[in-house]
């Protein structure tokens, strides 16, 4: 599993009195010539998609959903980041998306059309530090701690940022029937913990199909964690 730990910046006056160095003899990363360029290699390349929100137009979703950027390594995730609205001020009805390179955030994708979504609503939006939140869901996925090794459920996280609440979501390959139950049921204890939620709050699992055909809040639940 790859970690992906928050940059640590690199003093560029670390002069010890005892030794008396100069400006010229200070060394960092941008001295050399061969490590200037290394990257941290993730284990998967991710898209960034981002939905605009609806004009009120009869807007078609492939028009409002665009893939920003992709992503495979540690210093490439940092640089988007740093360089992205946070999504505590994006406009009502926008939404992030961070996927695998090659799954379209969508029920329709061949390979999300079997699987189902972790969510929760974090309805009380003023006292919710979601940019944290958000980071951490899109760690977690990057850095491949959310499930283990050769279980390949997870798609990927989203965002949906609503006038009343923010929901965040966790894509999964398969519903969680038979073999991959086990799975599902502890990528949600792993996301939820991630969520910092409380073992008082439920966080919920259903699959696209359900949601397609009752629409997305009103699917009914098939796992709780």
């Amino acid at each position: 599993m790859a970690e992906v730990m928050a940059p640590t910046p690199v003093p560029t006056t670390d002069i010890d009195a005892n030794t008396a160095q100069t400006a010229d003899e200070i060394r960092t990363v941008f001295h050399d010539v061969n490590n200037f360029n290394v990257k941290h290699p993730l284990m998967n390349t991710w898209s960034l998609w981002f939905t605009k929100p609806p004009t009120g137009k009869g807007d078609n979703w492939n028009d409002l959903l665009k893939e920003v950027v992709s992503f495979d390594s540690v210093e490439e995730f940092w640089g988007v980041y740093n360089n992205i609205t946070a999504c505590s001020d994006l406009a009502i009805k926008s939404d992030y998306h961070l996927f695998k390179k090659g799954v379209r955030p969508e029920w329709e994708d061949p390979q999300n059309k079997r699987g189902g979504k972790w969510s929760y609503q974090f309805k009380n939006k003023g006292s919710t530090p979601i940019n944290d939140l958000w980071l951490h869901s899109q760690l977690a996925a990057v850095g491949e701690t959310l499930e283990e090794d050769g279980d390949n459920e997870v798609m990927g996280v989203v965002i949906n940022v609503r006038k009343g609440f923010y929901r965040v979501g966790l894509w999964t390959r398969s519903v969680g029937k038979g073999q991959s139950k086990d799975a599902i049921l502890k990528i949600g204890s792993r996301f939820k913990q991630v969520l910092q939620l409380p073992a008082s709050e439920q966080l919920e699992f259903s699959g696209h199909t359900d949601a397609a055909h009752s629409g997305s809040t009103r699917a009914k639940a098939t796992h709780v964690v």
